[in-house]
């Protein structure tokens, strides 16, 4: 009866042998989204491959590996050739890679890089916006799910590190649609000064890029930029990275690396004490040290022992400086002096009229000159004058006139010609002394 039965060792076995000797199955061509991507310490990939409907894993030894221009990372489509095969040990059928190149990239992974440009920016990542960790904070509060191995190794590892220090529990939704505004409400509450914290710790432990997708929300962005409260990202495994990461003021590679990043341990907080203490002591001993020999030199100094002398240096310099200001007020009075005699001793002091009576004979020199050189100017002006006018009389059409002539005009033209009459035209005739009006009534050519 129980020959019948196989063992599943065997059953495995036997679908892995239909797998394998199936030719539509030893060279298949796919296109898909990688997802869970695992880089192994011995160099082989593990991976999912999915598209809208459904996923196979997929594994990629290193000896085709090696042969990638390309580093697989998720949220990549890409082509892949290989062979189907079943995995005997767990009974799973899985694709076999032996080749793969990029085929662009997945909407996930797009939409990251949308949103990390997008907020570069803006300035959400810049350095000097990022608030400094306190190094002995008082309270620490956690963001994350209630349950799960992440608030297990943050909390024990807190107590582990610096038991004193006190932890807040905020628990939210970090996977699925409901995530992102749940973190939101959580960092909002947590940084509303109700609880005087010191740090947060804003994460979860590790998953595909799907489950971390809470973390890449804008919301959750700008919600851990805005808070006052200084923040620690800490979501996923140390390959994975999310917007939160570079939003955050530190990124920790793992929820307990958060742990460790927000408190320090008692032997460091004891290493730091002895440091100051050494270095407290040390500043003491040099600041008494430099004030004595300070106090030695003062009381050594010759003035300490003798400060009379430092008195009587005081008043010779003072008689110096009284003999000096002596010496230069005789100075300056000689010269005053001196300068006054020479006033009170000028001619012009003791004879003023001297001065009026040069000025004025200056000032008839003067006049005569002017009045001789105005009287020569009007002179020859008065001699060009009538010979511009004698000129002008010789020119003058009209000085003919006083030898007897008269100038004939008809409509204010003169008249060369008798041709330009006719008989009845009215013209005009002007003589030495008025004119008379005619009318033409013979013309003889």
């Amino acid at each position: 009866m129980n020959e019948k039965y196989l063992k599943i060792s065997d059953l495995n076995i036997y679908i892995k042998t239909i797998f394998d000797e199936n030719p539509f199955l030893n060279k298949v061509f796919l296109r898909g989204e990688i997802s869970n991507f695992k880089n192994h310490s011995r160099g082989h990939l593990y991976f999912t491959l999915k598209d809208e409907a459904s996923r196979i894993s997929a594994v990629m030894f290193y000896s085709s590996a090696i042969t990638l221009n390309f580093t697989p990372e998720d949220g990549m489509n890409v082509l892949v050739e290989g062979r189907i095969s079943c995995y005997p040990a767990q009974g799973t059928y899985q694709i076999y890679v032996e080749k793969m190149e990029p085929d662009g990239l997945g909407n996930l992974y797009i939409e990251f890089e949308k949103l990390k440009e997008k907020l570069s920016k803006e300035g959400l990542f810049l350095e000097e916006c990022k608030k400094a960790i306190p190094k002995i904070p008082k309270r620490v509060g956690i963001i994350t799910a209630p349950t799960g191995a992440a608030i297990k190794d943050i909390i024990s590892t807190i107590k582990r590190r610096f038991p004193i220090c006190e932890t807040i529990l905020f628990p939210a939704l970090v996977q699925g649609r409901d995530a992102a505004p749940d973190i939101v409400r959580q960092i909002k509450e947590a940084d509303s000064g109700k609880y005087d914290l010191d740090v947060l710790i804003v994460g979860r432990g590790g998953g595909s890029i799907e489950d971390l997708w809470a973390f890449n929300e804008e919301i959750v962005a700008r919600a851990i930029y805005e808070a006052n409260t200084p923040i620690i990202s800490a979501v996923g495994h140390e390959i994975d990275f999310t917007i939160a990461d570079f939003v955050a003021d530190m990124r920790a590679p793992t929820p307990t690396g958060a742990a460790e990043m927000a408190v320090p341990t008692t032997t460091e907080i004891i290493n730091m004490l002895n440091s100051y203490n050494i270095r407290l002591n040390e500043f003491m001993h040099n600041l008494i040290h430099k004030s004595k020999l300070r106090l030695d030199s003062a009381t050594s100094s010759y003035i300490l022992k003798n400060p009379l002398s430092l008195y009587e240096l005081k008043e010779q310099k003072l008689d110096n400086l009284i003999e000096i200001l002596n010496n230069n007020i005789t100075k300056r009075i000689s010269n005053y002096n001196l300068i006054l005699n020479n006033f009170n001793n000028s001619y012009i002091l003791k004879n003023p009229y001297s001065l009026f009576e040069v000025k004025k004979e200056k000032l008839i020199y003067n006049s005569n000159t002017l009045y001789h050189n105005l009287n020569n100017i009007i002179t020859k002006n008065n001699h060009n004058y009538q010979i511009l006018l004698n000129t002008l009389k010789l020119v003058n059409p009209l000085s003919i006139l006083d030898k007897g002539y008269s100038l004939v005009t008809k409509d204010d033209t003169i008249i060369k010609n008798s041709t330009n009459l006719k008989i009845n035209d009215i013209i005009k005739i002007k003589m030495h002394e008025g004119s008379v009006t005619a009318q033409v009534e013979e013309i003889n050519k």
